[in-house]
């Protein structure tokens, strides 16, 4: 696969930018409009960026120049921007050490990182170290080969992550996503429309997404980041409607149709559609490269069956990390669509359409 711009463009670069507070100022008044002036001025080949937690809260920004002597310029108006953004809008919580917040961040620590691997994070008194908030710093950027297929499905990977960032950069410019409610309606609809996309058998994926559902309660187990008490409740408030719109979003798809869908949703879908095609066609020419469950080996994956399914896990999961959705919240959603999926009958198959 060629993606545009990748075969003269430079390295990527990477800032980690320590914000303890919602990211959601920092998208729309610094790395959107970075992004934005870099690309008109033609100095980016591609761009994304992630929300995380090692070292204390913090946005990734991902950017790569389009060639290696601009990189300098990109590297120079890219610190200046994030440096002007923390002095007129710092964050003003800081995560106190003895706190709750510390508290889960050492739980994701402990959960993440195998113990020969802690070392180089750790403060000293054994805990993970934090970085001072309102400071950035450049980093390695190190892509995760093993995760998405080897060089050609990260090389996709980087092509999907562009849009994803700049979609979500337009809903919080545009939507109430700061609300709890709108954030999680809007990442259920993406949610729909990709697995919807890579996964059109309903059934099919209905077992998905209870499989997406299980795979983080095995993974956050025993602790409190997940849980079920509010599964029925919630569902029985929304999961007729949630059906309903689902039943919707399947049949347009299905119709190849993604006009009928919210503008909002539309051009997702059809980003979401070349991104399946793009990765189907890695997977039959066999350069998509896994590593193993266990880390031992490596994998060819030929099959889209099978390469589709692990590629759209992480893809649906780094979405809802850009909308700060959370991995309680992105549990939920995965069981409630795959229950809505399974309860709503289609009225096709009872000559109703």
């Amino acid at each position: 696969m060629t993606v545009p711009g990748t075969t003269t463009a430079g390295a990527w670069q990477a800032l980690h930018i320590h914000y303890a507070a919602n990211p959601q100022p920092l998208l729309t008044r610094c790395v959107g409009p970075l992004v934005e002036e870099l690309t008109a001025d033609g100095l980016l080949a591609g761009h994304f960026f992630i929300n995380y937690w090692l070292e204390g809260p913090h946005v990734r920004l991902r950017l790569r120049p389009s060639s290696e002597a601009v990189a300098d310029e990109v590297r120079g108006r890219a610190e200046r921007a994030v440096a002007d953004f923390l002095r007129e809008r710092p964050a003003l919580y800081e995560v106190d050490s003895s706190g709750f917040l510390n508290e889960f961040y050492n739980t994701l620590f402990e959960l993440e990182f195998p113990e020969d691997e802690r070392a180089a994070f750790l403060a000293a008194d054994g805990r993970m170290r934090l970085r001072p908030n309102n400071t950035f710093s450049r980093e390695p950027y190190e892509p995760e080969y093993g995760k998405y297929g080897g060089p050609a499905g990260v090389a996709l990977a980087e092509w999907h992550f562009r849009y994803s960032s700049d979609l979500v950069v337009e809903a919080v410019r545009g939507m109430n996503l700061h609300l709890r409610t709108v954030r999680l309606g809007t990442s259920a609809q993406l949610m729909m429309v990709m697995a919807g996309c890579f996964l059109p058998g309903r059934a099919e994926l209905a077992e998905y997404l209870d499989r997406y559902h299980a795979f983080w309660h095995r993974a956050f187990s025993g602790t409190d980041l997940i849980g079920t008490d509010a599964y029925e409740s919630g569902y029985a408030g929304m999961g007729p409607g949630l059906a309903r719109r689902f039943d919707a979003v399947l049949g347009a798809l299905a119709a190849g149709e993604p006009q009928r869908l919210p503008r909002f949703l539309r051009g997702w879908a059809e980003h979401c559609a070349e991104l399946r095609e793009r990765a189907t066609e890695l997977a039959v020419r066999g350069e998509l490269v896994f590593r193993s469950w266990d880390g031992t080996r490596d994998e060819q994956i030929t099959d889209p069956a099978v390469a589709l399914p692990l590629l759209l896990s992480p893809y649906m999961h780094m979405t809802n990390n850009r909308l700060h959705v959370t991995i309680r919240d992105e549990a939920y959603l995965s069981y409630v669509l795959g229950r809505a999926l399974r309860e709503e009958s289609d009225p096709r198959e009872e000559g109703g359409r």
